[in-house]
Order: C-alpha cells, then structure tokens, then sequence
C-alpha cells in the first residue's frame, strides 16, 4: 500500500519514522481506521505509528504487563470504558491537557487522563430481509416478549457480545442492569433460545447478514450503520425504552515510550479534522461544536451516556464481578 501496511495480525503501519514513533492498541478494527491513519499521515508522514488491533482484554493487559519484551503502547484505546477507567484509576495513565477540551463534553473527560473520543449509540440490529416488519423490536420488553412467543422461530438466531471474553459486552450487560433488574428477565429469555455469544462486533454483523442470526442485541451502532450504507440487509433499532451512548477511550499509560507523539495523536483524535473522519465511518463525534449522524440517527429515542469516571468500576470489583458471572450462566441455563 502507498501509505501504510495491514497484516494477518489485523495491525497497520504507518510513516516514516524519521521524527517519532508511536504504538497504538486499540480495539477498533483496522478496517475502521484506515481513512483516519491516511489523513493523520498527510499531516504527520515522519511519525511512524504501529496501530495493532485487540480485544478489550488484551488492551488492558498491554497496559498493565508492559516490560522489555513486550509490545507497550503510547496510548490504549478501547471501547471497553470500565477497564480504560481501572487503568486511570489504578495509576497507569498520565494526564495531559489538550487544547481541545474545550469542546469535549464533561461527561467524556475523567482526570484529564482518560478521554472519550466518539459518542456511539448502543443498539439493536437485525436482518431486514428475514426479520417480518412485526417482530422487530422496538423496546426490551418488545424484544423479550418476541423471543418469549416465538421460541422457536428465534432458536439460535439471537446473537450478542460474550462478557466473559468481551470488555465491552460486559460493560454493556452491567450498565443494562444498573439501569433496569429487568435484565435479568431478558437474560434468561435469551437463554430459552440458545444466544449465540461472540467476541467481535463485525462476526455478528456477517452473521446477520448472511441470515445465520436473525437479531442480535447490545451492539455498537456505529459499526452496523456504516455496514448498513452498503448492505440492505442490515437493519438498526435505538430501543425506545433507552438507548445507551458509550464513548471509546484514549488513555496515555505512564510508561508510553513516545509521549509527544500520543499528546499530538491524541489532540488529532479530539479535533475538528479527527472527528470527521471517524464520523465518515459513523462514529458520533463526542464535540459539542460538530453535527452528529450517529445520534441524530437515535431521533428521539432517550440517549443515556455512559460517564467517563469511577461509577464504570462498580462492577470490576471482584466480588460483584464473580457474583454477576454466576447469575450470567445461571440466568442462561434456566428453562
């Protein structure tokens, strides 16, 4: 490629390195990011960047195990927010004070360490083509009821992220329940027909595609409406009950070999540029001062964001985290 380099490590590298170098671990494909890395090398081509694509898990863990002979990244970014907040909370961030924080909300902000970069609906999406107009759902309660009354139709055609290998599909469980028990409800209907659980956004979004799932529930909504422009199977619902708004943050670790060069990333991710490129592939924009497609598109359906700061850690105590993991399965086994 004239600009940079995907390998079968779903990684891409970027520049020439003559002024500074800069790794990135991030759980958002590469796919996504490509048009995002082209304008950031137009405008910086002598910084060389090494962007590597991970799961939440493993975002984390390149923080936290970073040494000599490891990959240690100049900024971690991931849409598991929880785990970013563990990393600040526990001393692996170091602050900084971009100059665009004055048109980043409160909200994404904690610490002046962790950032919130995008503003993306959580949602339910669907195979237009299979799905009969009647049955999507438009509310929780509607999709319990759906699964409820048609066990049989929707018998492993339910997809959604796993919270036992997912950062992001356990941040988004666990939010569901600090804002209704009723989750426990719409668990145990998803386990009378068999859920199928994935780690990646976009293998459930093939999967709805081709038909082999129906339905699939706590998605980043971000992911299907740009899938969705070229595919006409792809159909997304913002659930009228609440719609989650989650942000996907950037930390700087403390032991960031290249500091400058993330400070300088960082400050592209926040700015005006930065956010129209990521809204080209619908990533809502978290500035106050840009017009947003992701959250114009939930209309007026109630948008609840996920605040960046410590109430994310309620559920990384291990305690809580144990005692969910046995209501989880025990939720799914019922019949």
């Amino acid at each position: 490629m004239a600009w940079g380099q995907t390998n079968e490590n779903n990684s891409i590298s970027i520049g020439t390195g003559t002024e500074d170098s800069l790794v990135i671990v991030s759980t958002t494909d590469t796919v996504e990011v490509k048009d995002l890395l082209a304008d950031w090398n137009r405008l910086h081509p002598n910084i060389r960047v090494e962007y590597i694509h991970r799961t939440s898990l493993d975002v984390f863990d390149s923080v936290i195990e970073c040494g000599p002979s490891s990959v240690c990244p100049d900024i971690a970014w991931s849409s598991a927010m929880d785990l970013q907040i563990k990393l600040v909370n526990d001393g692996y961030g170091q602050p900084y004070l971009s100059p665009e924080l004055t048109a980043i909300p409160s909200w994404a902000v904690w610490r002046n360490q962790a950032f919130g970069i995008t503003a993306e609906p959580i949602a339910l999406i669907y195979n237009k083509t299979l799905v009969p107009p009647e049955d999507v759902p438009r509310t929780r309660a509607d999709l319990i009821k759906l699964v409820t009354a048609k066990r049989d139709t929707y018998r492993g055609k339910i997809a959604s992220y796993d919270p036992e290998r997912s950062g992001s599909g356990f941040l988004f469980l666990t939010n569901d329940l600090l804002i209704t028990a009723d989750t426990w409800r719409l668990i145990r209907a998803f386990g009378q027909v068999g859920i199928k659980l994935y780690t990646y956004g976009h293998t459930v979004l093939d999967r709805i595609a081709s038909g082999e799932h129906l339905i699939a529930y706590n998605m980043i909504a971000s992911y299907a409406l740009a899938r969705a422009k070229d595919d006409p199977a792809i159909g997304v619902v913002m659930l009228r009950d609440y719609t989650m708004l989650m942000t996907r943050i950037a930390v700087i670790p403390k032991t960031a070999k290249h500091p400058a060069a993330a400070k300088l990333f960082l400050d592209y991710l926040l700015s005006a540029d930065g956010q129209r490129q990521m809204a080209r592939r619908s990533f809502g924009t978290v500035r106050l001062d840009l017009a947003d497609e992701a959250r114009n598109a939930a209309g007026d359906v109630t948008l609840r964001p996920i605040h960046v700061g410590p109430e994310l850690l309620t559920y990384l105590d291990q305690a809580k985290r144990k005692t969910f993991f046995r209501e989880w399965r025990r939720a799914l086994d019922e019949r």
